[in-house]
C-alpha cells in the first residue's frame, strides 16, 4: 500500500479499527466514529511503521513522542462532548492526528507543541489534507494560548502531575477539559467541567502518556 494513498485496503483497515477497537470497546458517539473513518491514520505514522498504523497500540513518532492508541484518542475525544461549534485548545500537537480528528468535529482547533519539528510536520500534513480550521503554535503548552482564550474545550495529550492552573483559567464557563493526571509511569484520565470558579471532576480510567513538559508540568 502506498503511504500517501487511501485506497480500499486502507479503508478496510480503518473500518475494522472503528468497529473492533472503538465501537467494540464502548465508543458510541456517531460523529466521533465517523471522524475516525474519515481521517487516514496511516498518514500520521512513520513510514517504517505503516503496517501497524491501525493496530491497537501507540506508535513512536520520534523525539520521544508517540501517536496514541486509537481507542485512547477516541475516548478522549468522546469525553469532550463536542457538538460542532466549539473552539478547542489542544496541548501537544505531536503527529497531528488528534488535531485532525478534532478539526472534523468542532469549529476551530488551537494546537500548541513545544517541539517545532513536530508542529511544522503536522501543519504541512493537515494543510495537504485541506483542514483549514486548525491554528498552530510552538511553545509551552502548559501555559495554554492566553491570547485566544477562553476555550470551550481543552484536551491535553500528555500526562502531568496536575491540571495546569493556566489551562483551568482559560476554560470557558461550562467548558470541559480532558487530561491524563498522575506520575511519570501511569495516569488517570480526568475530565473537568467548569462552573464559575469550581470544577466538577470525573475519572475515565487509567492510561499511560508521555510526560507533559513545561512550566506547569514536568521539568525537561
Amino acid at each position: 500500500m502506498e503511504p500517501l494513498a487511501d485506497g480500499g485496503a486502507w479503508r478496510e483497515a480503518r473500518e475494522a479499527m472503528v468497529e473492533q477497537q472503538l465501537r467494540g470497546r464502548g465508543i458510541r458517539d456517531g460523529r466521533v466514529l465517523q471522524a475516525f473513518r474519515d481521517v487516514p491514520r496511516h498518514l500520521f505514522v512513520p513510514s517504517d511503521r505503516l503496517a501497524e498504523a491501525y493496530e491497537d497500540h501507540p506508535l513512536d513518532i520520534g523525539r520521544g513522542q508517540t501517536i496514541s492508541q486509537p481507542f485512547m484518542v477516541a475516548l478522549m475525544t468522546e469525553v469532550l462532548s463536542l457538538r460542532g461549534g466549539e473552539r478547542v485548545l489542544e496541548v501537544g500537537t505531536g503527529s497531528g492526528y488528534q488535531a485532525a480528528i478534532l478539526a472534523k468535529l468542532c469549529a476551530t482547533v488551537y494546537t500548541v507543541e513545544r517541539l517545532a519539528e513536530l508542529s511544522e510536520r503536522a501543519q504541512a500534513l493537515l494543510g495537504r489534507m485541506g483542514l483549514g480550521n486548525v491554528r498552530f503554535r510552538v511553545g509551552d503548552g502548559t501555559l495554554g494560548w492566553p491570547e485566544e482564550a477562553p476555550f470551550d474545550r481543552i484536551i491535553v495529550t500528555a500526562g502531568g502531575p496536575d491540571v495546569p492552573a493556566s489551562l483551568k483559567a482559560q476554560l470557558a464557563e461550562g467548558g470541559r477539559l480532558v487530561m491524563p493526571v498522575g506520575d511519570r509511569y501511569g495516569q488517570d484520565l480526568v475530565a473537568l467541567e467548569r462552573h464559575g470558579e469550581s470544577f466538577k471532576q470525573e475519572s475515565h480510567g487509567g492510561c499511560v502518556f508521555v510526560r507533559l513538559i513545561g512550566k506547569e508540568g514536568w521539568p525537561e
